[in-house]
Parts: structure tokens; C-alpha cells; sequence
């Protein structure tokens, strides 16, 4: 059997990422796997950069894939980095908790040179995407009604669902983060969406899906940290569709 395993939505959390590894590998077994995380490594929580470093290194375990997506504080921290943006918006939004990662003091100012090429290169190169038989993997969402070859990025990076829509994309499931819901996850019949505010919360749902089956996942696994609950009053909730750059 070769299972599929969606993780969204860390927001800095290494500690949950490192018990979201350790609890696929007991699940998974002998069977293959491969680990889809969903974006939004950084901002908010108190590793960011611990957490781009555990993902670099891929896969936890030997033989299985890791593919890393690209969410929209990724997409705020790469083109504020690169001069395209004012610090502030970012750093509004969870980036003064990222660059403290980095070893920055907030009364050194905001030193975008502190985060190492190498990881700005990472974060760069995340695709938007994935695709297999069955589902469709990404950060906010898909346009049901635009082929996926012409999805605009600030739906897949920016798009919220009304809780009502049920729809996928075509025969394909669609699996994503993004839309926050501290007492998810929410499963339909042709969408999971996995944003349980894990940052805030402490707790972190992983889906499983099995990759010769069509629909839902056939397993959920949950795994806790400390919760930090002054941050449901703190996180801002950003525009459901703001376009950063020209679509690409």
C-alpha cells in the first residue's frame, strides 16, 4: 500500500512537526509514503527557521518523499526580503517572530540579510501544487471552474472557502490549509481543509489518504503541544485574494 500524508499550516510549530514525523512513520509501517506539507513554515509560532531547516532535510525516514508547498507567508516573506514589499506588512504579520529565529533583536531593526541564502532559495523555489490520481494538494485553494493548468497563484496561495462549498476540483479531491478552524479539520466529500490553527491551538491533524483510493482520507492522526492561546486574539486574518505579484 502507498499512503499519502497532508500536514498544513505550522506557522514556526518544529515542535508539532517533529511529532507529526515521528507519528506518520508508526502509521505508515512497511507501506511507502509520502508527506505533503501544505505551506505556511514560517511566521507566528517561535521556530521558523528550525522548521525550514527539519523540511530541507526532507523526509523523515528512507525511501519516502516529502514535497513541500509554498503558502502565502512564504510568498510575504520572499518578496519582502527582496525589496518588493514594505517590512511592515510582513512583519505584521507573524515575520518579527520569524526573523527572532534568525537570531535578530527587534531593537537591531529589521536586517533582512539575517535569513541565509539558502534557505531564501528554498522558499523560492516551493511549488504552488501537487497533483496525483485522486486529489489535488495546495495551500488555500483551486478555482473548481479554471483547469488546472490555469489556476491564478492568488487563489491557490490566497483563496478562502465558505465553509458551504463542498466542491473539489473535477473527480479530484481537494486537500488544503489556510482557511483556519480551531475545532477542525472539515471533511466533505470532495474537499479536507486542515487548518486547525495549530500554532494557537497546539494541536495539529494529519490526513492520511490511500493512494489507490479516490475521495477522503482513511485515517486521521492528531498530535499536541503546548497551546498558546493569546494567539487566536493576535492573528490577523488576511484578505481572502490578495494578489502579490502578477500570476505566474
Amino acid at each position: 500500500m502507498s499512503l499519502t500524508y497532508a500536514i498544513a499550516d505550522l506557522h514556526g510549530r518544529d515542535d508539532l512537526a517533529a511529532a507529526a514525523f515521528e507519528a506518520i512513520v508508526a502509521h505508515a509501517g512497511a507501506n511507502s509514503a509520502t508527506i505533503v506539507a501544505l505551506g505556511d513554515y514560517v511566521d507566528r509560532g517561535p521556530h521558523s527557521r528550525q522548521l525550514i531547516e527539519r523540511l530541507m532535510r526532507g523526509a523523515p525516514r528512507a525511501g519516502d518523499r516529502l514535497i513541500c508547498l509554498k503558502g502565502n507567508h512564504e510568498e510575504m516573506m520572499e518578496q519582502t526580503l527582496a525589496g518588493m514589499h514594505r517590512p511592515d506588512w510582513w512583519i505584521g504579520n507573524g515575520g518579527d517572530a520569524t526573523l527572532a529565529s534568525y537570531g535578530r533583536h527587534p531593537e537591531l531593526g529589521y536586517l533582512p540579510g539575517i535569513v541565509p541564502q539558502e534557505h531564501r532559495d528554498w522558499i523560492a523555489g516551493l511549488p504552488l501544487i501537487h497533483v496525483d490520481v485522486h486529489r489535488i494538494f495546495v495551500h488555500a485553494g483551486v478555482d473548481p471552474d479554471r483547469p488546472l493548468g490555469e489556476q491564478r497563484s492568488d487563489v491557490l496561495l490566497w483563496k478562502r472557502y465558505d465553509h458551504r462549498d463542498e466542491r473539489g476540483h473535477g473527480r479530484r479531491h481537494v486537500v488544503h490549509g489556510h482557511t483556519p478552524n480551531e475545532t477542525g479539520p472539515l471533511l466533505l466529500a470532495a474537499r479536507t481543509a486542515l487548518d486547525t490553527l495549530a500554532v494557537a491551538t497546539g494541536r495539529l491533524v494529519i490526513a492520511a489518504f490511500d493512494d489507490a483510493r479516490a475521495g477522503a482520507p482513511v485515517a486521521r492522526l492528531e498530535v499536541r503541544a503546548a497551546p498558546s492561546p493569546d494567539w487566536l486574539n493576535r492573528v490577523q486574518r488576511l484578505p481572502p485574494f490578495r494578489a502579490l505579484t502578477e500570476d505566474r
